[in-house]
């Protein structure tokens, strides 16, 4: 993953710590795509963290709608914002434990504001991509996210924590596909257990769509 995906970083784009904070809320059920094309506006409009404890709120939830669940969203992007100002003086803090203690801020979002800001490895960022791909190389046999980062924490060396999460999300976009993954051109497909299915599979339908034709050029034939 390393070789593969060299200049791996955080998809996010951000300026400041408490934009990073607000995109990755931003960022639950919705692509880090949608998100990127929410947040210039937005930030140009919100530039502090006090801007936005003082937002309206039925502005900023059509302001952020494209994104999902923007009535929760906009409540959270305010109280935490309210939470920084009046607790940390308008600072990000630099714990799990302080930045969870955040309206609508978990354990996954710290974990991304943590890493990427301050490059401090205190767990392993776990979405859709990390979650699946790591139920496919069986690195987890969990759903849970909190479960599945308890597992993934323990064979992955803390020195890679950060990284680790943005090479399986980059992988999963690249080649390990939810529907169709190219297990053949993986560099993975070596260590992977779920290669060999998949390929077996493609190789199934591959016979089976010969077969059919042959089958129906036959009965043309004749």
């Amino acid at each position: 993953m390393q070789k593969e995906f060299p200049g791996a970083k955080c998809a996010l784009e951000h300026e400041t710590p408490h934009q990073l904070l607000v995109s990755t809320i931003l960022s639950a059920q919705c692509t880090d795509a949608r998100v990127n094309m929410v947040t210039p506006s937005l930030f140009k409009k919100y530039k502090t963290v006090k801007d936005f404890t003082t937002a309206n709120q039925n502005e900023l939830e059509k302001e952020i709608y494209s994104t999902g669940f923007y009535k929760n969203k906009a409540k959270a992007i305010i109280a935490s914002s309210k939470v920084l100002l009046e607790i940390f003086k308008g600072k990000i803090p630099q714990t799990v434990e302080e930045l969870t203690s955040l309206p609508g801020v978990g354990r996954k979002t710290a974990n991304v504001v943590l890493g990427t800001v301050f490059n401090i490895a205190t767990g392993i960022v776990v979405d859709t991509h990390v979650s699946r791909l790591s139920q496919r190389l069986g690195l987890t046999k969990q759903k849970n996210a909190e479960k599945i980062e308890q597992d993934l924490m323990k064979i992955v060396p803390q020195k890679h924590w950060i990284l680790f999460s943005h090479w399986l999300i980059l992988h999963g976009r690249k080649t390990c596909d939810a529907r169709k993954p190219k297990c053949s051109v993986c560099v993975l497909n070596d260590v992977c257990p779920s290669a060999s299915k998949f390929l077996y599979m493609v190789e199934e339908s591959r016979i089976q769509a010969v077969t059919s034709k042959t089958n129906v050029r036959e009965f043309l034939t004749t």
